[in-house]
């Protein structure tokens, strides 16, 4: 174990720290506005990556790099507008029903999703091409860290910028934020409720879609995201408190820094190979739940 080892261990941290905080952000928007507790939420994640892997391959043709990188933003908008027509066709029918019932709704719901992209897409793992312009690596401190993996670290302050923007200077926003506070106030006012849930889904979901479609080049996809992604996502929420995309962005830093040590600490060298003990990860998850 070398110091250098721990910085490439903590920028890979920060790296997934990204996706996880794209997660998080989305079910921490859902549940302040929609109050509804929805275990499905990872079913997003996984399917932007599906979505992602399926139209990079479709639009590959198109050469340059374009069908990379266009598959990014499309995979998040396609899975938000999954999340739209999920709200308006089940969950809109449960907002007052007991939480119970609606964490079981949203697990059936993660069975419906699940076996759907098994039909779709096969049991296989999936892997995604590497990301064009960005598939190489760079120095540091003597070892190789993937270039990609920068531009996610950027992409989390950028995103949780760009969201901030939207809820504070626009009137969507401004309407997302009285509902978070008072439902009932904004009910009274004339909104119509029940299409601002909906936008507020379906950027939750596309937020988790873009999460999963970052993760295109790091990760394959397989039918057991959804469930490893939910249980960190509700972690961070959890720390950084419901409805705070601030809080969000900095639990899900902490989650993925205390993993990161964690895997780091069980990784020794055995003839110049680094070999990682995955029980550790475990270690990790322990530790992320004593903090909560």
């Amino acid at each position: 174990m070398s110091f250098s080892s721990l910085l490439v261990q903590l920028l890979n941290g920060l790296a997934g720290a990204s996706s996880l905080f794209l997660v998080a952000a989305g079910l921490s928007l859902i549940f302040g506005v929609c109050r509804i507790v929805n275990f499905a939420h990872g079913s997003f994640y996984m399917v932007g990556l599906y979505a992602a892997y399926a139209l990079a391959e479709a639009m590959a043709p198109l050469g340059g790099g374009w069908g990379f990188w266009l598959s990014l933003p499309l995979s998040a908008i396609a899975v938000g507008l999954l999340g739209g027509l999920v709200e308006v066709l089940l969950l809109r029918r449960i907002y007052k029903a007991p939480e119970l019932f609606q964490l079981l709704a949203t697990f059936a719901l993660v069975l419906v999703i699940k076996d759907a992209v098994l039909w779709l897409c096969g049991p296989d793992e999936l892997l995604g091409p590497r990301a064009p312009g960005l598939g190489g690596a760079v120095d540091i401190l003597g070892r190789a860290f993937p270039s990609y993996d920068l531009f996610l670290i950027a992409v989390g302050p950028l995103v949780l910028g760009a969201t901030w923007l939207l809820l504070h200077r626009s009137r969507f926003g401004m309407l997302v934020r009285a509902a978070t506070q008072d439902r009932e106030m904004v009910g009274a006012l004339g909104v119509r409720q029940a299409w601002l849930f909906t936008a507020v889904f379906a950027l939750g979901a596309g937020l988790a879609g873009l999460g999963g479609a970052l993760q295109l080049p790091r990760e394959p996809a397989t039918l057991e995201l959804d469930l490893q992604t939910i249980g960190s996502a509700f972690v961070v929420v959890v720390v950084g408190g419901m409805g705070s995309l601030t809080g969000a962005f900095v639990a899900a830093l902490l989650v993925s820094t205390v993993k990161a040590l964690c895997i780091w600490l069980g990784v020794v060298q055995i003839a110049g190979i680094d070999i990682a003990f995955p029980q550790l990860t475990l270690v990790a998850d322990f530790l992320v739940m004593a903090v909560v």
